[in-house]
């Protein structure tokens, strides 16, 4: 829990502020899994400030809602293109990935259980970044992260648009979103491994 409050204050994912008198309040709570390696011995502990949707306004908290989540045949589609030109593949899993989203509405929640503040026990959080379980996080995950590939070269096609592309002149490299995980696909590591680092 520690670990996970140290990274939500170092992202400045919040700023504290005095409740406003209309404004709707978003609750949050304390998720926790035992991530085990694969023999099945416990790898680490982990705990993850979540918060409570159902407790968001549709037009006061969020407008529209979105998970990047890449279609079945296009998976299919690269994989095989993938074996059949002997072509490189890497995953990557983008750790706290929604707190990369910035927030566009004004969304206010209350402090944390066992983290409260006691200078400012009646202030709430004001969200500057996104959290996991708002309604609008993945949506802001991925609007952020489209910006940043589109500014790197990449473009994307109405058939699917969790698939990017970049070809440069002998460089071809495809990249599957599936909400924070991502599949690169190409003929040139180095190439794969520059995408990543600019990630």
């Amino acid at each position: 829990m520690n670990k996970e409050f140290d990274a939500l204050l170092a992202n400045g994912t919040w700023t504290l502020v005095p409740k406003l008198p209309n404004a709707n309040l978003v609750g949050c709570k304390w998720v926790y899994k035992v991530k085990r390696k694969a023999d099945g011995n416990i790898e680490r502990f982990k705990a993850r400030l979540v918060t409570k949707s159902f407790h968001q306004q549709e037009g006061v908290d969020f407008g529209e809602t979105f998970s990047p989540v890449v279609k079945p045949p296009t998976i299919r589609l690269i994989l095989s293109l993938a074996v059949s030109h002997g072509w490189y593949l890497r995953q990557i899993d983008v750790q706290n990935a929604f707190l990369h989203g910035l927030l566009h509405e004004d969304v206010f929640m209350t402090q944390p259980f066992g983290f409260i503040y006691p200078q400012l026990p009646h202030h709430v959080c004001k969200l500057q970044r996104s959290l996991y379980g708002l309604c609008q996080a993945s949506r802001v995950w991925f609007s952020r992260l489209t910006d940043q590939l589109q500014a790197s070269g990449f473009i994307t096609r109405q058939a699917d648009h969790s698939l990017y592309i970049y070809h440069q002149g002998s460089t071809l490299i495809y990249l599957l979103i599936y909400i924070d995980d991502i599949i690169l696909a190409g003929a040139d590591m180095q190439s794969i491994n520059h995408v990543i680092t600019l990630l």
